[in-house]
């Protein structure tokens, strides 16, 4: 899985990048070996909030094939931020693995059933 990390509006520290490699080793090992899967990551200062504080925001945009899942937080601190959006990422690829399973397996049923029929 090829990874990209942008930042906007912000220095990246190395704690920041430690945390984020962290919580992007989870998404990669539901991920699995798909050398098509990019994973584009953008990090920063959410825009628009000045009178509120520091507002952070965290976007992850992950495409292998023809799937596409996307998954946006802003919080009070970077690393809150990060890891709303990773659970956000984790549960869309919980979600899509359980769609692809259950398609499978009711198409094997199909072809089971057709076998059958045949024999009749």
């Amino acid at each position: 899985m090829e990874i990209r990390i942008k930042s906007s509006d912000y220095e990246i520290t190395p704690e920041t990048a430690a945390y984020l490699d962290d919580k992007l080793a989870m998404i990669a090992r539901l991920v699995g070996d798909d050398e098509t899967a990019r994973c584009d990551v953008e990090i920063g200062r959410s825009v628009g909030h000045s009178q509120q504080g520091n507002v952070w925001k965290a976007e992850i945009v992950l495409s292998r094939g023809s799937e596409r899942l996307r998954a946006v937080a802003e919080e009070e601190s970077i690393n809150a931020a990060i890891d709303i959006v990773k659970d956000e990422m984790m549960q869309q690829l919980r979600k899509s693995k359980g769609r692809f399973t259950a398609l499978s397996r009711r198409a094997g049923l199909k072809v089971k059933e057709w076998m059958r029929f045949g024999r009749e």
